[in-house]
C-alpha cells in the first residue's frame, strides 16, 4: 500500500488545516502559502494523482470540484471574480501528487499567467 498524500492526511484529520467546505466527495482548505488574498485548494477525497491520470469514472468528481468552486465563491462574496488553476506535472509546479484545484481571488489577475 502506498503512503497517504498530504491531502489524505488532512482529510483524515491527521494534519490540521483551515477547512472552508467539506462534503462526501471533496474538501476545500486555505492554502498555507497564499499567492492571493484568497487562495483555497479544492481537493477530491479520492486520491487522483493528477488530472492527466484521471479516469472516465472520475468525471463526476471532477465536475463536482467546479460546482463547489462556484458555491464557495458565492459564500465568500467573490463576485468580482476568481481564477481556477490545476497544475499537472513538474513543469507546471505540481508539488503534491493528489489532484487539487487552486482558487485565487481578492485581487486583479494578470494575463498571461505563469
Amino acid at each position: 500500500m502506498s503512503a497517504k498524500t498530504l491531502f489524505q492526511k488532512i482529510a483524515d484529520r491527521e494534519i490540521p488545516a483551515k477547512i472552508e467546505h467539506e462534503d462526501d466527495r471533496c474538501f476545500v482548505i486555505h492554502d498555507i502559502q497564499p499567492q492571493a488574498p484568497v487562495h483555497l485548494l479544492i481537493i477530491p477525497k479520492k486520491p487522483i494523482p493528477r488530472v492527466a491520470l484521471a479516469e472516465t469514472a472520475d468525471e463526476g468528481v471532477l465536475g463536482h470540484l467546479m460546482l463547489v468552486a462556484g458555491q464557495v465563491a458565492k459564500k465568500l462574496g467573490l463576485a468580482q471574480g476568481f481564477r481556477l488553476v490545476v497544475n499537472n506535472g513538474p513543469h507546471a509546479c505540481e508539488s503534491v501528487p493528489h489532484l487539487h484545484v487552486h482558487m485565487l481571488a481578492g485581487r486583479p489577475m494578470t494575463w498571461p499567467p505563469g
